[in-house]
């Protein structure tokens, strides 16, 4: 005969419930889901690549923050009641839709593909208030945090909705007020007195995976940058020295900063003050605008590798995205790892370095030679401060 605990496994229809388990890993379908965010960062990385002025890297920033707020506030949710039965696997599909029309659309906001952008919006939205009204009815415990997210994913929607009948420039403003409402809301949320923990050992892998993902951009970079550009000797070391530079990222948040914050979190548990989560999720935003960012820094550098100079665009690109993504691990080091000394040498130094290196103007294989050399002499100087206990990190 059945027991409860199997008939449940087959239930193809559960409640959600919080998440309490040990161990708990990103699923097939998180991992599935991250795969429209893929082709999303790549669009928005577009938009950039095609214009490296101001003008280009704020509409390439807002549009994939507001891409990124979409990917981490899906995750917060699943992050808590993630039963994995059909209709959260419903839910996250169409909230997987909403991705892939935003990604469709992003490179034509302006036009008449805008609306669709926000179309796109709004049915992750959706996704999210049906989820939270399950979890309200279902999780008790949970009413207090859910109601606040509710009202803020629901205010949200509703101001990208009319955008959808307000021509430009109102409609960005409409945008902008939507995503404002749709932060503040969870952030308050999170400072009730019995709000809902977070998963903390399944919150460090997803926004890791995240940043696996952006990161992808620079390796693919490389591969457009070669392909495109032919494949002669100074295409080739530059080439070289930009997958060496993206190594070295990599290296940079897996076991540097992002470990040292992993450990905050997993160490203190339950202790942990709200606040913490709140910057440990927030402060990953300007990371990945950063690093996909110098994606398109590191392909133009490719190739453009057998000229004499880079352009004063992809200059001011690579060494501003360099210098950001530094700057947000050395941020999230310092903060969540609380040893500041040490983050002042690495990865805060690097942070001057990696502009002083761009504004000189050199040869795209002096440029990117230079700065791989940088960021591998900081994963050195990594190395030493662990040695030196100057940094205390949990795998990520």
């Amino acid at each position: 005969m059945m027991d409860k605990d199997e008939a449940e496994q087959i239930d193809p229809v559960r409640p959600p419930d919080l998440n309490q388990e040990s161990n708990r890993s990103a699923t097939r379908l998180e991992l599935f889901f991250d795969l429209a965010f893929v082709l999303f960062v790549a669009r928005c990385a577009d938009i950039l690549a095609k214009d490296e002025t101001w003008h280009g890297a704020l509409i390439f920033a807002a549009v994939l923050s507001i891409g990124w707020w979409a990917w981490a506030s899906t995750t917060l949710y699943a992050n808590r009641f993630d039963t994995d039965d059909a209709v959260f696997r419903l839910l996250t599909l169409v909230a997987m839709a909403g991705v892939v029309v935003m990604a469709a659309a992003v490179d034509a906001i302006d036009g008449a593909a805008g609306r669709w952008f926000a179309i796109g919006y709004v049915l992750i939205r959706l996704a999210l208030v049906a989820g939270y009204l399950r979890a309200w009815r279902h999780v008790p415990e949970a009413r207090s945090t859910a109601r606040l997210y509710l009202i803020g994913h629901g205010v949200g929607a509703a101001f990208w909705l009319v955008s959808l009948a307000v021509p430009a420039p109102g409609r960005y403003w409409l945008w902008g007020a939507g995503v404002l409402a749709d932060v503040v809301w969870p952030t308050a949320a999170a400072r009730l007195k019995d709000a809902v923990p977070l998963h903390l050992e399944h919150l460090p892998e997803r926004f890791g995976l995240f940043v696996i993902l952006v990161l992808g951009e620079s390796v693919a970079a490389v591969v457009t940058g070669l392909h495109d550009a032919g494949w002669g000797a100074a295409v080739l070391v530059t080439a070289a020295c930009a997958f060496v530079s993206a190594a070295a990222l990599w290296w940079v948040y897996f076991d540097l900063s992002g470990g040292a914050a992993k450990r905050r979190l997993t160490r203190e548990g339950e202790v942990t003050k709200h606040g913490v989560h709140d910057f440990y999720v927030y402060v990953h935003l300007p990371l990945a605008v950063s690093l996909a960012a110098v994606a398109v820094g590191l392909e133009h550098a490719v190739l453009h590798g057998a000229d004499d100079h880079l352009s004063a665009g992809t200059r001011g690109v690579l060494g501003i995205a360099t210098a950001g993504y530094l700057l947000s691990a050395a941020l999230m080091q310092a903060q969540l790892g609380r040893r500041v000394r040490g983050t002042l040498l690495w990865p805060g130094a690097g942070v001057p370095l990696a502009l002083l290196i761009v504004l000189l103007d050199m040869s795209p294989v002096a440029t990117t030679g230079w700065l791989a050399a940088l960021l591998v002499a900081g994963v050195v100087t990594g190395f030493q401060l662990h040695r030196a206990g100057e940094v205390r990190t949990a795998k990520v």
